[in-house]
């Protein structure tokens, strides 16, 4: 990633796009209910053998449309301008969930993760927009991520080891600004590691 500057004055389409960009964010939280619950019925419906070749399919047609985003060099209503020259945080994140949908098929551990993003993400980003600490940050960070973990725990049976464990995970992921990988993939691919290798003691 760049370095931090205001994202409502880096979005394509200013504080439209930002919002946009949000939305998009908080949208995410019905990908667990359309793919675990109704991700069978899809299969069906497209001709393929299951959910997994659903998923595949997705996240393969999203690295198309990107490559030939980024050969044109085209930037869409809500992206940043920088990312006209670098694979975007849309789609950083939407080969991310591909990952954590194939590697984890059960909803009590995937679903989780994918609602850290959703909701984890946005929050962060505002917080450090209307200037809070880093310490702020990364504690109302947390304990919104904990209750998104108890309510998984509550209604899917995800362990509450992990609903100790991954909530700061999650949100130190998002921490590192790097140019080559967006913090729509580290929120779920490090956090990822953590749940494969816990999963076998659960």
């Amino acid at each position: 990633m760049v370095p931090l500057t205001d994202p409502v004055n880096t979005a394509v389409g200013g504080m439209g796009g930002h919002l946009l960009r949000r939305s998009i964010h908080l949208g995410m939280c019905a990908i667990p209910w359309a793919v675990y619950v109704h991700g069978g019925r899809a299969a069906d419906l497209l001709g393929l053998a299951d959910v997994a070749q659903v998923v595949s399919a997705f996240v393969l047609l999203v690295v198309l449309a990107e490559a030939l985003r980024l050969r044109f060099g085209i930037t869409v209503f809500g992206q940043r301008e920088y990312e006209a020259t670098q694979v975007s945080a849309l789609a950083w994140g939407a080969v991310a969930i591909g990952v954590v949908l194939l590697a984890l098929p059960e909803a009590k551990f995937g679903a989780p993760l994918i609602l850290s993003l959703a909701f984890g993400d946005p929050l962060l980003g505002e917080l450090r927009r209307a200037g809070r600490s880093p310490k702020t940050v990364f504690v109302t960070g947390t304990v919104v991520l904990l209750m998104v973990w108890v309510g998984c725990v509550v209604w899917l049976g995800t362990p509450w080891l992990l609903a100790v464990v991954l909530p700061p995970l999650c949100v130190a992921a998002e921490w590192p600004r790097l140019r080559w990988i967006d913090d729509n993939a580290t929120m779920l691919l490090l956090p990822l590691m953590a749940v494969m290798l816990l999963s076998p003691w659960l």
